[in-house]
């Protein structure tokens, strides 16, 4: 995704130029109003579009290279998308690098919290005290703070979002992440056959409205460009914590497996997630 990403950066540097020699050469407000715009999402499309009308009437070198690559002239927003595995684990090292360097790419993680795609085994997405595969007896470590390690660079947009519980909260996310000139990471609850849902997979969304009334899941936006840059999303849990973990297989079998295990998990998982959502509103003051 990075590579596309410079290859289009490079391809439009290289039609900018041209435009700059076409408009010196012929005045045109047409191609000063494109280059004014040049990196405006929103404006971009319709000045591409007026650009394009007046070069094919235009019988000149310059204009006839324009046109040779006029799917090149209007910005175009990136997005890479990937599981939890790769996001937080084996592929953390590349993503990374990715929003390191800066570039106006968008990343959209889709958090299921294991390996979905190899049969559910624990990673570093997933949660204190779940049952997965290596984790028969409860997870025992917590789960990584994707969201938190990237806001430490400053410059890096950052949401977490489940729709079920707040599909508006999404769509600024998605809308704000675009806007953002630079790296953008939003991090989606999303749950997953291997979670054993008791309601069933046609439930999902409810799933996770569940999972934010409980405060297992924290929604917000961190906009490192705005004079409050946290905005936390989600309110106060309105749900027992215990609830929520009853609701679901990964949680419930440890009770039945290793409830000794399960009482303490739960218990720090709960108190984790408090923890956690007080950090949040405390950034957000």
């Amino acid at each position: 995704s990075l590579g596309m990403f410079l290859s289009v950066k490079q391809q439009r540097l290289a039609q900018k130029t041209l435009v700059e020699d076409y408009a010196s050469a012929t005045g045109s407000e047409i191609a000063k109003k494109w280059l004014e715009n040049y990196d405006d999402f929103d404006a971009s499309r319709a000045d591409t579009d007026a650009l394009i009308a007046e070069l094919e009437t235009v019988d000149s070198d310059v204009a006839k290279k324009i046109l040779e690559r006029k799917d090149q002239l209007a910005k175009k927003c990136f997005w890479m998308f990937g599981g939890d595995g790769w996001a937080y684990d084996i592929g953390f090292g590349g993503l990374d690098h990715v929003v390191a360097s800066g570039e106006d790419i968008n990343v959209f993680v889709v958090d299921t919290e294991v390996y979905s795609n190899t049969g559910g085994q624990s990673s570093k997405a997933t949660p204190l005290g779940a049952v997965a595969q290596f984790a028969s007896s409860g997870k025992r470590s917590k789960k990584k703070d994707l969201g938190a390690i990237f806001q430490t660079y400053g410059n890096v947009y950052v949401a977490q979002v489940a729709m079920g519980a707040d599909p508006n909260q999404l769509i600024k996310a998605l809308h704000e992440a675009e806007m953002h000139k630079g790296p953008s990471v939003i991090v989606a609850y999303t749950p997953c056959v291997a979670h054993g849902i008791k309601a069933g997979m046609s439930n999902v969304q409810n799933e996770m409205k569940r999972a934010v009334d409980a405060g297992y899941w924290t929604l917000y936006r961190y906009n490192p460009n705005a004079e409050n840059p946290m905005k936390v999303d989600s309110k106060a849990p309105t749900m027992d914590f215990e609830e929520f973990l009853d609701g679901e297989t990964r949680y419930a079998a440890l009770k039945r497996t290793f409830p000794e295990n399960a009482e303490t998990l739960f218990k720090a998982a709960k108190e984790d997630a408090v923890v956690k959502y007080q950090k949040y509103k405390d950034l957000e003051s």
